[in-house]
C-alpha cells in the first residue's frame, strides 16, 4: 500500500484530498436533490390525478403532462448547476464560458421568444386545468374569435375543432381570453312567440304545466339544474308577443335541451289550440 502511495505525486495526493471530497459532495446533493424532486413531482401528480375531471383518463393525461415538463425542467437545472461547479473543481475559468452561454442564451431568447410563450401558456392552461380535451370552448385571438371542441392539448399547442368541421391548431401563446362552456353549468334561454290575441296568463299556464312534467320525466332528471320557467314578458311586436323561457342545464346537453324544449311546447301549444304567428 505504501509502495503504491509512494508512485502518487505529491501535488495529485493534495488535489484528490481536496477537491475530491468536495467532487464527491457536490455529486451526492445534485443525486439527493433530483431524488428529492421526483418524490415532490410525483406527490403533485397523485393530487393531479384524484383532482376531479371530465373523466379519469383525462386527469392522468393532464397529471402525465405536466409532471414530465416540470421533472424535465429540474433535471436540466440541477445537472447545469452540478457541471458549473464541477468545472470550477477542475479550476476550468468559468467566465468566457458563461459570457458565451449568456450570449447564446440572448440570441435564442429573442429567437425563440414566441415558443418560450407558448409553452409557458400551456404549463399554466393545464396546471390550473382551464379546459381539457372533449371541452366546447371560445377562444379570443387578437380580433378574431374561434368556438369549438378540444380535440388535442399539449404544453405548445391547442387543437379545436368548429362546428362547421375546421380544426384550427392555435399556439398556447395566443390565446387572450377562454370562455369554457363545459364547466359547472349553461342557461339555455328560448324566446317563444304566440300570437299578439292570445291570453299570456292561459299560455303561461300551459307553459308551467308542461315544464312541471319535464322536471318529472325520468329521462330527464339532472338535466336541469334549476327552471325551466317562464322569465317573462320580453317583446310586443305588431302580430305577435314573446315569452322568454330560461333553465339552468348541464353544459353538455344545452343545445339537445333547448331543441327538446322547442319541439316539446311546439307540441303543447297545438294540443291546446294556442295560435302562433305565421313568418312573412
Amino acid at each position: 500500500m505504501s509502495v503504491l502511495a509512494d508512485h502518487v505525486p505529491l501535488d495529485s495526493r493534495d488535489w484528490l484530498l481536496s477537491h475530491g471530497l468536495r467532487i464527491a459532495i457536490v455529486l451526492a446533493a445534485g443525486f439527493l436533490l433530483l431524488l428529492l424532486a421526483r418524490m415532490a413531482v410525483r406527490r403533485m401528480q397523485h393530487r393531479l390525478e384524484e383532482a376531479q375531471g371530465a373523466t379519469q383518463e383525462l386527469s392522468l393525461q393532464r397529471a402525465a403532462t405536466l409532471t414530465q415538463a416540470i421533472t424535465y425542467l429540474v433535471r436540466v437545472v440541477v445537472w447545469t448547476l452540478t457541471i458549473l461547479v464541477l468545472l470550477g473543481e477542475f479550476d476550468i475559468n468559468l467566465g468566457p464560458l458563461i459570457a458565451g452561454a449568456g450570449i447564446v442564451g440572448i440570441a435564442l431568447g429573442f429567437g425563440a421568444q414566441s415558443l418560450v410563450r407558448d409553452f409557458l401558456s400551456g404549463f399554466f392552461i393545464l396546471l390550473e386545468d382551464q379546459f381539457g380535451v372533449g371541452d366546447t370552448i371560445e377562444v379570443t385571438l387578437g380580433g378574431e374569435q374561434v368556438t369549438g371542441k378540444v380535440e388535442r392539448l399539449s404544453l405548445r399547442t391547442t387543437d379545436v375543432r368548429s362546428f362547421d368541421g375546421t380544426r384550427h391548431t392555435i399556439p398556447n401563446g395566443n390565446i387572450l381570453m377562454v370562455g369554457n362552456r363545459s364547466r359547472g353549468w349553461a342557461r339555455a334561454i328560448l324566446d317563444i312567440s304566440v300570437a299578439y290575441n292570445e291570453d299570456l296568463e292561459r299560455v303561461r299556464g300551459v307553459l308551467e304545466e308542461l315544464f312541471a312534467e319535464l322536471r318529472e320525466d325520468p329521462d330527464l332528471q339532472g338535466s336541469f339544474f334549476s327552471g325551466p320557467e317562464v322569465l317573462g314578458l320580453e317583446e310586443v311586436g305588431e302580430k305577435d308577443v314573446v315569452l322568454r323561457v330560461t333553465a339552468e342545464v348541464r353544459p353538455t346537453r344545452k343545445g339537445s335541451l333547448e331543441r327538446l324544449l322547442r319541439q316539446r311546447i311546439k307540441e303543447r301549444f297545438d294540443l291546446r289550440g294556442i295560435a302562433v304567428p305565421a313568418r312573412a
